[in-house]
């Protein structure tokens, strides 16, 4: 029998952190700061109006790009955080997650052969996706140095006659940088230089911690050339719900439109009804857990530095990036001894690309109480390293 399966599938490294995971499933009492989703339970009025459109029968398929009034209020959101106007009924698309208007995008611009640029460390889909799409990813190694931001020089130097596609992320995971508006104008400027478009993923814009969040797509002459992907997951804590959004230039969201629309059909239609409900009623419901999360980072911060673990601070999403290199260990051997010793699960900085080696992922959203019982045990198995 002939071998059925696309070598190009085979070839993709299974996700890092499900890797690491399987591994700590087998460690009883493990405490976790390695899952990126937020603790808390969606608020209830978001819930509620999810409940309610079920018993309405509003059970249906909805158009493929989304239910009006959604489209409608995500323009709105669009407009009231950032002055950008996008027209609901062909700039927006509602999607399965972000993951899913990421896939979208690529495969609607990719050509064979295109080269798509993914600064890394970064979400472990990006790549994957760049491949599946059939592009070649063209990867740009940030530093600790710089904050883990893109520099223009940084961009320059990875740009080839190939390049279509810049895909970038902030603020990021797994490091939780950001870019000032003025570093994403210098961006911008080598973007529209060399006739690039930007899929800019910014499903935690609105955990900025120190300043606003800018969106690229703001910067003048960009909103042509840029695909906003953004998202209910983490603002709103409704991971489980499954939804988000692309908004961009007509042309492109019609052909992600046109695949999704074979693919999918729609996003779940429960799941839209409560995210206009979100959009309406729930600036509170962020502005609270924002708030929450900003505690959380600075304890944690104030922890790591306590016990030595160098660690810029970050400025947004809700995760830090303790450096570990001093202790001469890789990622991989620092995350299995404490999980094997202390039963804390942080995930490998490498997971993320090869220049998170050195480095680890810390979540924090958990709980105080949870944070406070795993940094703990990260501080003994800490100690044990300084023997």
């Amino acid at each position: 029998m002939r071998d059925f399966l696309a070598k190009k599938v085979v070839d993709l490294k299974p996700s890092g952190i499900r890797k690491f995971f399987d591994i700590a499933k087998e460690i009883k009492g493990a405490i976790s700061l390695g899952v990126g989703e937020p603790d808390f339970d969606t608020p209830w009025h978001i819930r509620e109006e999810g409940i309610y459109s079920l018993e309405k029968g509003n059970t249906i398929y909805t158009s493929n790009a989304g239910l009006k009034e959604l489209r409608e209020e995500i323009s709105n959101y669009m407009y009231r955080k950032y002055n950008l106007e996008y027209k609901w009924d062909t700039d927006i698309l509602v999607t399965v997650g972000g993951s899913e208007a990421i896939d979208l995008a690529l495969r609607a611009m990719i050509e064979p052969g295109d080269e798509v640029i993914i600064p890394m460390p970064c979400y472990v889909s990006y790549e994957p996706c760049a491949i599946m799409a059939g592009a070649k990813p063209v990867i740009i190694n940030l530093k600790n140095e710089n904050e883990f931001r893109l520099t223009k020089e940084e961009l320059e130097q990875a740009i080839t006659p190939k390049s279509k596609v810049l895909l970038i992320n902030y603020p990021n995971n797994p490091t939780g940088a950001t870019m000032d508006r003025i570093h994403l104008e210098e961006i911008a400027e080598v973007v529209i230089k060399h006739d690039l478009v930007v899929i800019s993923d910014e499903i935690y814009s609105e955990l900025s911690y120190l300043h606003s969040h800018t969106s690229i797509a703001s910067i003048p002459k960009m909103k042509e050339r840029t695909i906003v992907i953004n998202g209910f997951s983490k603002s709103y804590s409704m991971t489980g719900w499954r939804l988000g959004y692309a908004c961009g230039p007509e042309n492109i969201i019609k052909q992600m439109t046109k695949i999704h629309q074979f693919c999918i059909m729609c996003a779940p239609t429960t799941s839209q009804y409560a995210a206009v409900e979100a959009l309406k009623n729930g600036d509170n419901d962020v502005l609270e857990m924002r708030d929450a999360y900003n505690e959380r980072r600075r304890y944690v911060m104030h922890r790591l530095k306590e016990m030595g673990l160098p660690c810029f601070t970050p400025k947004g999403a809700f995760y830090v990036f303790p450096d570990i290199r001093k202790f001469g260990l890789s990622s991989d051997e620092f995350a299995l001894r404490l999980l094997n010793e202390q039963k804390v699960v942080l995930v490998p900085g490498n997971a993320f690309g090869e220049s998170g080696e050195g480095f680890l992922r810390l979540s924090y959203a958990y709980s105080i109480d949870d944070l406070k019982i795993a940094l703990n045990r990260v501080e003994e198995f800490v100690k044990t390293l300084k023997k």
